[in-house]
């Protein structure tokens, strides 16, 4: 198959959305198909042609299912064209496509753009929140190994305290994840500071200690500080990331993918949110009795509150 250096081919719309030349992913993209052209069969060339053709915004929008009947395939077929185009799936081709679309076009165009997407219908509405929840969630857990969990569960478990940092989106499953663990009896934490303000909790970071940081994409300065204060004093550091696993796995001890959404029609904490609940429930198995009885005390302690005793005298 021909494609040229601006998308377009063989029954091609040569729509791009993200600027001239498509951005890097969108060459990318190309280029896959050109390189894998002679290894896919006719239904994946049919996939492979729709995606080099159609609108990135379109592509960004689209479930593998939408894909498939565009392409007049099924989306078990989109999968496998994708797998052959060497992207672990749809939420991957998103991902790559994402930074060079967001770039190139402002928020609230993209805001309109998810809105004309869904409509009005609110059975639609319905269904692309779950798909995308869905997808989502089954990329996550194709992405992270079995071993990278084990590793990250050991190395929590035997911590003698639990730092949790989050900002921004990912604020809310750190904050999740340390408040979970104190009430199955971990010593945890959580903080989300930037700057200056930053030293002040990195003083607490000690031997033994171990850290999880949530950061989906972006690489931010406190996280090169973060993790070389954990490797200075001998804290572990376990990074739940969607973007950033090349950039720091060297100098983690532990990586945990949990992709962010390439349209916003999800959270973009979803993914972190179930990741910190594979620890948690991970974590409580290993010693029940602790789990068991801090759950028992903060039922009481609940039950206190709700119906406290007058004091005598």
């Amino acid at each position: 198959m021909e494609i040229s250096e601006d998308g377009t081919g063989a029954g091609s719309s040569g729509g791009t959305g993200a600027g001239p030349s498509g951005g890097a992913g969108l060459a990318r993209l190309r280029a896959a198909v050109r390189d894998q052209w002679e290894t896919l069969s006719t239904s994946e060339r049919a996939v492979a042609q729709y995606l080099v053709s159609a609108p990135v915004e379109a592509l960004l929008f689209a479930s593998a299912q939408e894909l498939g009947s565009a392409s007049g395939t099924s989306n078990a077929t989109v999968v496998r064209a994708l797998q052959r185009l060497g992207y672990a799936g749809l939420p991957a081709l998103k991902r790559e496509l994402t930074s060079d679309f967001t770039s190139a076009v402002p928020p609230e165009v993209r805001l309109r753009q998810r809105i004309a997407h869904v409509g009005r219908d609110l059975d639609d509405i319905w269904g692309e929140v779950f798909d995308e929840a869905q997808e989502r969630i089954e990329h996550a857990r194709r992405l992270t190994p079995g071993e990278a969990l084990r590793d990250a569960v050991g190395f929590l478990a035997q911590a003698t305290e639990i730092h949790c940092y989050g900002i921004a989106a990912s604020e809310l499953a750190a904050r999740h994840l340390a408040l979970a663990l104190g009430r199955i009896g971990r010593r945890a934490r959580y903080f989300g500071d930037t700057g200056f303000t930053l030293a002040d909790r990195l003083l607490a970071v000690r031997q033994g200690d171990a850290v999880v940081i949530f950061q989906p994409g972006r690489a931010l300065t406190e996280l090169t500080v973060l993790i070389e204060r954990a490797r200075a004093v001998g804290a572990r550091v376990v990074l739940v990331t969607d973007e950033l696993a090349e950039l720091y796995g060297p100098r983690v001890d532990a990586v945990l993918t949990a992709p962010h959404t390439p349209t916003g029609i999800t959270t973009e904490a979803l993914t972190a949110l179930v990741v910190a609940d594979a620890l948690l429930l991970a974590l409580a198995t290993l010693d029940e009795g602790l789990a068991v009885e801090t759950s028992h005390q903060l039922t009481a302690l609940r039950e206190q509150l709700l119906s406290p005793k007058p004091r005598k005298g």
